[in-house]
């Protein structure tokens, strides 16, 4: 996959996950894992971010050793 296409992909989840999705955080709490819910989506938010930096820094390395 191309570097920069999986920054597209990484930062678009990160949108996703960042919106409030009711319909899922309403099932979360009628279940009453609405805490566990948020830490799971919190967990993958941190996750996904490290891993965004991660490409990121790699993207940069390869463009600056294309110079």
């Amino acid at each position: 996959m191309d570097t920069t296409a999986k920054i597209d992909a990484l930062q678009l989840m990160l949108t996703d996950l960042r919106t409030r999705n009711e319909s899922i955080r309403h099932k979360a709490a009628f279940r009453g894992c609405q805490p566990e819910f948020q830490s799971l989506v919190t967990a993958l938010i941190d996750q996904l971010e490290t891993q965004l930096n991660k490409e990121k820094q790699l993207h940069r390395e390869n463009l600056n050793s294309n110079r």
